[in-house]
């Protein structure tokens, strides 16, 4: 059974930090990608950043480029969103994907303040 939980979420100041977490079973992880993305209240899902399969390469959504840092650590099957600089239009729930398998997580809330 493909599980993803993420963790790490929660209220910050704008300008603070936050480290997403995402510990993901039940599928091989080291073979996918991961992605994470984000749902403002009352708008749709969007794109926030994704990684290959090695960590080599990442992508990310041009509005959280230079301050969204994603990661993997592959023996831990567990992948990470590094959010600095953080902004009230950060405010969103965040969900840790594996796209191939088209499976979501639970989604963790985090919200900034202005």
């Amino acid at each position: 059974q493909v599980r993803l939980v993420e963790s790490g979420g929660g209220m910050v100041q704008s300008g603070g930090s936050l480290r997403l977490s995402c510990s993901a079973s039940g599928f091989r992880f080291s073979d996918n990608i991961m992605n994470w993305y984000r749902q403002p209240s009352g708008k749709e899902r969007e794109f926030v950043a994704a990684i290959t399969g090695t960590g080599q390469y990442g992508n990310y959504a041009h509005n959280v480029r230079g301050r969204f840092t994603i990661s993997r650590d592959n023996a831990k099957n567990q992948v990470y969103l590094q959010m600095n600089d953080l902004k009230p239009d950060d405010t969103a729930v965040y969900f840790c994907v594996a796209p191939t398998i088209n499976s979501w997580g639970q989604g963790i809330q985090v919200t900034v303040s202005s």
